[in-house]
């Protein structure tokens, strides 16, 4: 072959990369994650270049400036129109940045910041050698009970990796809400599920049932990430696409062009229902929805306390947002489908939760039956199928969200020899002891009973009204009874705490530092705010409520 061929071959070959359009990505719309993922990876920098001794004091302040960045940056961009008016799809179609998008990427920075808040309190334990020491085992890496764990304590290690994965989890979670392509979903899912289930194994103490914990964890999660990527498998068969706005023209018949293979799989139904239905099941398995909850008490039981509290508040925010762009903007056509199976999840979600909450004697467990309760309550606004629902889930979520952290925080505070307290009958005479941990804790149960007053209340009476506009008045009555089932074992508690008679040998309330003492301030007054005043938050919801299609 001729130098010439051989030369001709190479620009024919050259010719169609020049035609390979450069991505357009808008940083500026994007700036929340990239700023959360920026800070994971200098954490990742820090723990690799910073000496030991430095790296709690540096992890902590890179992860706060970062959320408090992230959450200026999503304020600038609602006042800038991109929640209304300027409202779109970005980085190619893969991200959507919208009211909603907007609305819930600021409850999870803020709750990132709280949970971060907690997991770098060291104020609770004993000085262990003479070094603080936080909630998290000392090297992650090391046989609890061996000689190198014991070691690892003596010489003051902590595990700082916390603040990275959190990070990480946070950035996920900003994603997963505002994707508007099948695969970004899955790709955030399991960006912010990875570090989760690594976190659950880092309790300092009781780290067997710690690590028992993350195992249920990521076995259960990696069968329902599989699930769902079985069903993405299976849309995209059915629409040729992974885009949630072309999937739902295919579903609805208005899609723009039909092949001759679209139109043999778009009269496949099987393909489309069996996709939608493991799609969804995937997304009720993070929101810890009946028949997909079992993993939640055991995690919520064995996960280091400020994890649990932050898995509790910020999973459910991100899960729940990326629900309802599925169903909403992804599944619209189908909704005479899938509201008779949601009303089904719905009330097994609510009287399952309520039921056997009674029967529990852990406040964790405990704390765990009512997040699956309060699940049910927020699935019949979603299934209310309304701008109106829409816009109540928003509020339920920022509201349920600051008094889940507020009550795991306290539940950090109780404290005997070895160490949380968590068992009931230890929480006996609790208001005798310390009145104003009691009295706080209290708020709380209230704010989850809905009691009038506390955010759990404006929180209830939103989606309950959407739900009955929308055509679920049945979903309503059990909601309402489930209310009153949940709202007897709150007062339990309560009652136990301030009414009966404190044991000699009972625990005692440990005094926090002020990361642990903002967290649980923060929480009591955004729960009375949006009890007392919940117009002004109820009318940013509302605004927020419409997505981008």
């Amino acid at each position: 072959m001729s130098a010439t061929a051989v030369h001709s071959l190479w620009t024919t070959a050259a010719e169609p990369l020049n035609k390979i359009d450069a991505p357009d990505i808008e940083y500026g719309q994007l700036a929340p994650v990239l700023i959360v993922i920026a800070a994971a990876v200098i954490g990742i920098l820090v723990e690799a270049a910073v000496p030991r001794r430095a790296r709690y004091h540096v992890q902590l302040l890179v992860s706060s400036v970062a959320l408090a960045s992230a959450f200026a940056a999503v304020v600038a961009l609602a006042a800038s129109g991109y929640a209304t008016t300027k409202a779109g799809i970005v980085a190619m179609g893969a991200i959507a940045v919208d009211g909603p998008a907007l609305f819930l990427q600021g409850v999870i920075l803020l709750t990132g910041l709280v949970a971060v808040f907690t997991f770098a309190e060291r104020r609770l334990d004993p000085v262990v050698h003479g070094n603080r020491v936080d909630s998290f085992t000392a090297q992650a890496g090391s046989t609890p009970g061996s000689d190198g764990e014991k070691a690892a304590v003596k010489a003051g290690f902590t595990t700082t990796e916390v603040f990275p994965l959190a990070m990480f989890a946070i950035g996920g979670m900003l994603v997963f809400p505002a994707a508007n392509d099948l695969l970004t979903l899955f790709i955030a899912l399991e960006v912010f599920s990875l570090p989760l289930y690594l976190l659950c194994a880092l309790a300092r103490r009781k780290r067997l049932i710690s690590q028992e914990a993350a195992v249920k964890y990521f076995l259960l999660g990696a069968f329902a990430s599989a699930f769902m990527l079985f069903g993405i498998a299976l849309l995209y068969g059915y629409a040729g696409s992974v885009s949630y706005a072309t999937i739902a023209q295919v579903v609805d018949g208005t899609v723009a062009e039909v092949t001759p293979v679209l139109a043999e799989t778009m009269g496949n139904d099987a393909l489309l229902l069996v996709g939608a239905a493991l799609l969804v099941m995937g997304l009720l398995f993070k929101v810890g929805a009946v028949p997909f909850h079992m993993w939640t008490p055991d995690v919520y039981q064995g996960a280091p306390t400020p994890v649990t509290g932050f898995m509790a508040a910020a999973t459910k925010v991100a899960a729940f947002g990326a629900l309802l762009r599925v169903l909403y903007v992804l599944l619209p056509g189908l909704r005479w489908d899938w509201r008779p199976v949601m009303w089904g999840v719905a009330i097994l979600t609510m009287l399952a939760g309520a039921i056997v909450a009674i029967t529990q004697t852990d406040v964790k467990r405990l704390l765990a039956y009512s997040s699956i309760a309060h699940a049910g309550f927020i699935l019949a606004g979603v299934i209310a199928a309304s701008p109106e629902g829409i816009s109540s889930v928003l509020f339920y979520l920022g509201a349920y969200s600051f008094v889940t952290i507020g009550a795991f925080a306290v539940v950090t505070l109780v404290r005997d020899a070895g160490g949380e307290a968590t068992h009931l009958s230890k929480w006996a005479g609790l208001g005798r002891r310390s009145p104003l941990v009691a009295a706080v804790f209290a708020v709380f149960l209230l704010a989850f009973a809905g009691i009038p007053l506390t955010s759990g209340f404006s929180g209830k009476f939103a989606v309950f009204k959407a739900a009955a506009e929308g055509g679920a008045g049945a979903l309503v009555v059990v909601g309402v009874l489930s209310s009153a089932i949940a709202a007897f074992f709150y007062l339990r508690v309560i009652v136990l705490m301030f009414f009966s008679e404190p044991t000699p040998e009972g625990p005692t309330v440990a005094v926090p530092s002020a990361l642990t003492s903002t967290a649980i301030a923060l929480g009591v007054v955004v729960t009375l705010v949006l009890g007392v005043a919940p117009q002004y938050f109820l009318d940013l919801a509302g605004q927020a409520g419409v997505f981008v299609r």
